[in-house]
């Protein structure tokens, strides 16, 4: 394990203080593949961070789970293969980490989003925690979205109290500060100079659009580095009807599915047009949510793929109020960070901690989530 962080979280339940090795485990909307991430934490104050790594999904396998996107069925041989893949990812995070399962008390599974409509009181995540569990011989924590979106939340973002704990247990930057995920979705975290300050809400489109754009036209599942919409132009006329959604001035608590902007308004365009507008699209949805801070930021901190693109890197510096700087500069790891969320989540569930809050998802109070599946019992 490496350097152990300390992190503050509010005033919350406590625990006896004893430390969780936990591995926690993302399928991005992004759709690329499985991040998994080792830590060990009490849940709350104390997290040591350890190894990780990403299993980057095949081109027939994601094409298949992409199909699925949109679906509420469950039981599906996507859903079981999905859930194979998990458990191939944990068994080399061990390897990687010379452990063996009776070294890991929890594994924190997201699983991976095929259908959010938390309006309609319902989250599809694909994944079987219970075959997990079974295949791994270690507890596996799933399904952490839909208690709260059976309160009446937004069942997303989930990370935001992850984040406030790091923001709060670092020295290189000073509340308020925002914490930016571009994965397929973007999201952010709102913190406050107080412990226990904190807003979070998904602030539009993320790479999804611009990923299944580059798609479309080139069959490559990304625009790496950026190198298509560097050459390309921002169409202005496209982007102000992408702008033009009435979600960016709906007031948070908020969220959204991968599929809620697909398609829209780049059609007609070249590719590498397409590509820097729907990138610009990305940067300038970000600068909608600033006027919900509750005070301003000195600085946006970007996790997830999107920090991976300089072109988007530059557009957000230009339109935000603050310095952006990458995760990484803060000697966090911008590929496992959400990965390392499940985990410490997966804690808080079995110790019955609140996961979400109504500055972050809206539940109307600070609501624990998750379902334990034991590798006895499934």
């Amino acid at each position: 394990m490496g350097k152990r962080t300390q992190c503050a979280n509010g005033n919350m339940n406590m625990n006896d203080g004893k430390l969780y090795t936990a591995i926690g485990l993302m399928s991005g909307t992004s759709l690329d593949g499985i991040d998994a991430a080792l830590i060990k934490t009490d849940g709350q104050g104390g997290v040591e961070f350890g190894s990780s790594l990403t299993i980057a999904y095949d081109e027939a396998f994601a094409t298949e789970l992409r199909n699925c996107l949109g679906t509420t069925q469950r039981g599906t041989d996507v859903e079981r293969t999905l859930t194979l893949l998990h458990v191939e990812a944990v068994e080399a995070l061990l390897r990687k980490a010379n452990l063996s399962a009776s070294d890991i008390d929890l594994v924190g599974f997201h699983g991976h989003t095929v259908h959010h409509n938390p309006k309609a009181g319902l989250t599809v995540q694909f994944g079987d925690g219970a075959l997990l569990a079974q295949k791994l011989g270690i507890a596996v924590v799933c399904d952490l979205r839909t208690q709260d979106v059976l309160a009446g939340g937004e069942g997303a973002p989930l990370v935001p109290i992850f984040h406030a704990a790091l923001v709060h247990s670092q020295t290189k930057i000073t509340p308020p500060t925002a914490v930016l995920n571009i994965g397929g979705v973007a999201n952010v975290t709102w913190i406050g100079k107080n412990e226990g300050d904190i807003l979070a809400f998904d602030t539009g489109p993320g790479n999804a659009p611009l990923n299944d754009w580059v798609h479309r036209h080139t069959g490559q599942d990304m625009d790496r580095g950026g190198e298509i919409a560097a050459v390309g132009t921002v169409n202005t006329k496209s982007l102000d009807k992408l702008m033009d959604s009435a979600y960016f001035d709906e007031k948070p608590p908020k969220s959204l599915d991968r599929e809620d902007f697909k398609g829209l308004a780049c059609e007609g365009l070249s590719l590498q047009d397409g590509a820097a507008t729907l990138t610009a699209f990305i940067a300038h949805s970000v600068a909608k949510a600033q006027p919900f801070f509750p005070a301003p930021v000195s600085n946006w901190v970007i996790t997830g793929g999107g920090r991976l693109n300089p072109v988007l890197m530059k557009n957000l510096q230009d339109v935000l109020d603050g310095d952006v700087v990458s995760a990484d500069a803060l000697g966090w790891d911008g590929d496992a960070l959400e990965a390392q969320a499940f985990a410490y989540l997966a804690v808080r569930s079995k110790l019955g901690l609140p996961i979400t809050f109504p500055t972050t998802t809206g539940v109307k109070k600070p609501l624990t989530g998750g379902t334990l599946h034991s590798p006895a019992c499934g």
